[in-house]
C-alpha cells in the first residue's frame, strides 16, 4: 500500500489551460522544497519535457490503452517513488478516452485507477454563472470520479471572479484558484502541439518560472496540498523494470534468450538518438534496456559526427526531424556511420522521426538512405491509437507479437511499407506499415515497451550478439 499524496489536473476540454496549471503547480511546489513527481495521461511526449523542467525528475506517461489499466498504478508508484507529492496532468477533456472505447485511457479512468482527487481547470473567459452548471455536470457524470475543486483560468477581472466564485459556491464546489490572462506563461505551438523543451531550453525555463509565479499568486497551494494528502492508500506494488524484463522473457515464446531471464551478458552498448530533433521517448524505455543488461549511450544527431564508442545497436525515436532536415543532412559523417551500422546487420530500431531519418530524403534533403523510401511533409495529420502484429521475426519483436501503439505525424513516407513490412495493422483499419530489412525495424508506430518488455530484452540480446562498432571497422 502507498500513501503518496496526489492530484489529477483535468479540464472540460483541450485548450482550457491544464498544461499551464499543472506545470505551474509542479514548479511552485518544487520551488517550495517538495520532491514532486510529474505524470501525463496519454501518449503525449512534449508535456512531460516541461514537467521534467519544472520538477527536476523525469516526466512520465500513464496510458491505459498502450499499457493496460492494470499497469497504471504500478507505473505511477514506480515513477513517484521517493516523492512528497505527485501531480498528474490529464489529456483532452476529463471524460475523453480512446475513440469508441468508452472511458479507456481517459483522465477520468486514470484518476479512478489512482484513487486520486481531481481538480478541474475551467476556461472562464466567456461565462459567469453558467460555470456552475458546467462544473456540476462534470462532477455528477461519474460518481466514482472525485471532482474535489476548480481552478478558474483566464478570469477577466475582480468582478468577474466574484461572479464565478458565487456561482460555484451555490454549486458546493470549492474554488482552489483563479488565474488572470497572462501571455508570458504561454508556450508556443506548431503543427504537432507545443514546441519541445529541448528546442527552446532558456525560453522554456522562463515560461515554467512564470507559470509557477502565476500559480503561487492565484492558487491556494495550502488547500491543494491538503487535498493531495486526502488521497487514500493506493494498493499494489511499484512496477520494476528488471522484473518486467524477466517476466517478458519468460512469456516470449520463441524469443532469443527466452529461456534465460537474467540480463544479457557483456553490457552491449545501445546508442539512443537525442537532442532537439529526437525528443520523443518514454522514461521507461532506457530503464528497460538497462534492466535487460544494455548500456544506454545518448547522442545528438545534430551535433555528433560519430555514434557512441562501442555501439552495437541503435534506437532512433520520435521527434521533429522535419524542422532540422538541413542540419541532419549536413552531418554527413554521422549519416555514413548509421549506414555502416545498418549494413553490418546490427539491430536498428526507428520510430516515426527515426523512420524519416533512415529514409533516402526528407523534403528533398538527403537523409541516411538506409531505407528505399522518401519522406515529405503533408497537410494531413495522422493521429490515433492502433493495434498491430509483427509479421516476421525482426530485431524488435518475434513474429506474431501483438502490440498497441500510437501514430502522430504530419508526414508521408513513400512507399509506406517495404518488401517486408514492420507491422500488420489490425485496428482501426487493416493495412501493412513500416520497413524490416536485415537488422532494421522502422515504423511510424510508437509503442510503449512497458506493455511488452520482451521488446527491450530482444533488442539487448540482439545487440549482445554483435561486435562493437570499432571492432567491425577494424
Amino acid at each position: 500500500m502507498s500513501t503518496i499524496p496526489r492530484l489529477v489536473i483535468a479540464a472540460p476540454a483541450s485548450g482550457s489551460g491544464k498544461t499551464t496549471v499543472a506545470t505551474g503547480l509542479m514548479a511552485a511546489f518544487t520551488e517550495a522544497g517538495l520532491t514532486v513527481s510529474a505524470h501525463k495521461v496519454g501518449p503525449d511526449y512534449i508535456d512531460p519535457g516541461y514537467h521534467a523542467l519544472a520538477t527536476g525528475r523525469p516526466g512520465r506517461n500513464l496510458d491505459a490503452y498502450l499499457c493496460g489499466p492494470g499497469q497504471i498504478a504500478p507505473l505511477f508508484l514506480h515513477g513517484a517513488a521517493g516523492a512528497d507529492l505527485a501531480v498528474v496532468e490529464g489529456v483532452m477533456g476529463l471524460y475523453d478516452g480512446a475513440s469508441g472505447l468508452g472511458e479507456l485511457s481517459s483522465t477520468a479512468q486514470v484518476a479512478k485507477l489512482l484513487r486520486a482527487p481531481v481538480v478541474l481547470v475551467v476556461d472562464a473567459s466567456a461565462q459567469s454563472r453558467s460555470v456552475a452548471a458546467l462544473v456540476h455536470g462534470f462532477a455528477s457524470w461519474d460518481p466514482e470520479v472525485r471532482l474535489a475543486g476548480v481552478i478558474l483560468n483566464k478570469v477577466g477581472s475582480d468582478r468577474h471572479e466574484e461572479l464565478l466564485r458565487a456561482a460555484l459556491d451555490e454549486a458546493g464546489v470549492p474554488v482552489l484558484g483563479a488565474l488572470r490572462r497572462a501571455p508570458q506563461v504561454q508556450t508556443p505551438s506548431r503543427h504537432l502541439g507545443l514546441i519541445p523543451v529541448a528546442e527552446r531550453q532558456a525560453d522554456a525555463l522562463e515560461s515554467v518560472r512564470a507559470q509557477a509565479a502565476q500559480v503561487r499568486a492565484g492558487c491556494d497551494l495550502k488547500a491543494l496540498l491538503a487535498l493531495a494528502h486526502s488521497a487514500p492508500e493506493l494498493p499494489g506494488t511499484a512496477w520494476d523494470p528488471a522484473l518486467a524484463v524477466a517476466q517478458g522473457a519468460e512469456g516470449a515464446e520463441g524469443a532469443e534468450g527466452a529461456e534465460n531471464t537474467a540480463p544479457v551478458p557483456g553490457k552491449p552498448v545501445v546508442a539512443v538518438a537525442g537532442g532537439a530533433a529526437f525528443t520523443f521517448s518514454y522514461a521507461e524505455h532506457p530503464e528497460l534496456l538497462r534492466a535487460a543488461g544494455a548500456e544506454v549511450a545518448v547522442f545528438d544527431p545534430l551535433r555528433d559526427e560519430r555514434l557512441p564508442a562501442g555501439t552495437q545497436a541503435l534506437v532512433i525515436g520520435g521527434g521533429f526531424p522535419e524542422m532540422y532536415a538541413a542540419e541532419l543532412s549536413a552531418n554527413a559523417p554521422l549519416r555514413r556511420a548509421v549506414v555502416d551500422l545498418a549494413a553490418s546487420g546490427a539491430p536498428v530500431v526507428a520510430e516515426c522521426a527515426g523512420l524519416l531519418y533512415l529514409s533516402r530524403t526528407l523534403d528533398g534533403k538527403p537523409m541516411c538512405g538506409v531505407l528505399p523510401a522518401d519522406a515529405r511533409m503533408s497537410e494531413r495529420l495522422t493521429l490515433g491509437y492502433r493495434e498491430a502484429v509483427a509479421l516476421a521475426d525482426n530485431a524488435l519483436a518475434v513474429a506474431g507479437t501483438r502490440v498497441r501503439g500510437h501514430e502522430f505525424h504530419r508526414t508521408v513516407l513513400e512507399p509506406g511499407a517495404g518488401a517486408f513490412p514492420a507491422w500488420g495493422m489490425t485496428h482501426p483499419a487493416r493495412r501493412v506499415e513500416g520497413h524490416v530489412q536485415s537488422g532494421v525495424h522502422a515504423s511510424y508506430l510508437h509503442v510503449h515497451w512497458a506493455a511488452e518488455p520482451s521488446l527491450a530484452r530482444r533488442l539487448a540480446a540482439r545487440a549482445a550478439d554483435r561486435p562493437p562498432l570499432e571492432a567491425r571497422r577494424g
